[in-house]
């Protein structure tokens, strides 16, 4: 059996690099492609990891669209699969990357695997393409790897049998361990050693992130609203890695960039990012994986759209969805900021960091 593993952006590397371990541990035969939907984020994460990919199609270009992108990721990686034999391709999640390797992969006979499979808003719109995106490679998948019952779910729903299912809990947890522990082990970036002069440690640390394409505009203007209301509280300081959009980045600088308490920085690499989340009370943000990431530090999120499809976060109280609402904003925010104890009691349900030897071990017995 030989396996291609495919990924394009950071997030999918993060989730992806656990697997990657985990398949040299059960001994399994693979080699990695990426597509470098995203560059240097990406580039980020393989260095972290130590990560060497065996093919890389390096198809980032600037101001493409999402049509010129799907169509360059189908031709590269039809190329690749060309090239050499392979028996299943791994793609993960909800990117156009994962979406148009799959599709290559099924036009070329070779059995697809979805990580992170089973994840839905039912709203083609929300999150976009992320959720379309979800529901293509699901359709074309043959295996799929869900990380919680609810997503299990939702494919049983959509008459996936259950034999081709596997609750693996999400890999995104392993990924934290495996960062945690290095970052204690001595691992140290140059952004590490800035945020620990800079930030005021006397404070509460509220961590904001913002970069959905359904959120620019006029909702992207009360969530800055609302960051103005909460930084008026003498015991908080506002971290915003600021997505480099200028959808995000111009609101954001003319909003915010002046408050004393509130900090406007560049987006962080992922051990800093790791790092921040460890240091901090709150989470404000837009972001789908920081859902994940955050139970895992006990720091609650306040999700700022108006659809998740990681209900496990809301029904654990880890998330509260809060839309692009000023007053809903505010009004939790204050509420968690004034509970010492609420992030003492927050349990991750996305799973315990064991995702990944889990699907490399069903590979191995569905290959054997």
């Amino acid at each position: 059996m030989k396996i291609l593993v495919c990924f394009g952006t950071r997030p999918e590397a993060i989730k992806m690099a656990p697997v990657c371990y985990a398949l040299k541990r059960k001994g399994l035969n693979f080699k990695i492609c990426v597509t470098a939907q995203h560059r240097e984020m990406l580039d980020q994460v393989l260095y972290f990891f130590e990560i060497k990919p065996d093919f890389d199609l390096d198809l980032m270009q600037n101001n493409q669209s999402l049509n010129e992108l799907s169509a360059r990721i189908i031709l590269g990686i039809d190329a690749v699969l060309k090239q050499e034999h392979f028996d299943l391709v791994l793609v993960h999640g909800d990117t156009t990357t994962s979406t148009m390797v799959a599709l290559s992969a099924f036009q070329n006979g070779i059995k697809v695997g979805h990580i992170e499979a089973g994840l839905r808003t039912h709203n083609k719109y929300a999150p976009f393409p992320e959720e379309i995106n979800r529901q293509l490679t699901g359709r074309l998948a043959d295996f799929h790897f869900a990380p919680t019952p609810s997503a299990m779910q939702n494919l049983l729903n959509e008459r996936i049998l259950s034999s081709q299912i596997y609750l693996t809990g999400n890999t995104i947890v392993d990924a934290l361990h495996i960062a945690k522990l290095k970052i204690d082990s001595g691992f140290m970036t140059p952004t590490i050693n800035v945020l620990k002069q800079k930030l005021d440690f006397n404070k509460k640390i509220i961590l904001i992130t913002g970069h959905r394409r359904e959120n620019f505009g006029n909702k992207f203007d009360n969530m800055c609203q609302a960051l103005l209301e909460i930084a008026k509280r003498k015991d908080v300081y506002l971290v915003f890695p600021v997505h480099l959009n200028p959808k995000v980045s111009n609101p954001a600088f003319a909003a915010l960039g002046s408050h004393p308490n509130i900090m406007l920085i560049e987006p962080l690499d992922y051990a800093s990012m790791v790092w921040l989340l460890g240091q901090t009370t709150l989470v404000i943000s837009d972001s789908g994986g920081i859902q994940e990431e955050a139970p895992t530090f006990g720091v609650p999120v306040l999700v700022t759209r108006d659809v998740t499809e990681r209900p496990e976060g809301l029904e654990s109280g880890c998330s509260i969805l809060v839309g692009s609402s000023v007053e809903k904003i505010t009004k939790y925010a204050n509420s968690i900021l004034d509970d010492t104890k609420k992030r003492d009691i927050l349990e991750n349900p996305y799973g315990d960091g064991t995702a990944a030897i889990q699907i490399a071990q069903q590979i191995k017995m569905i290959f054997k």
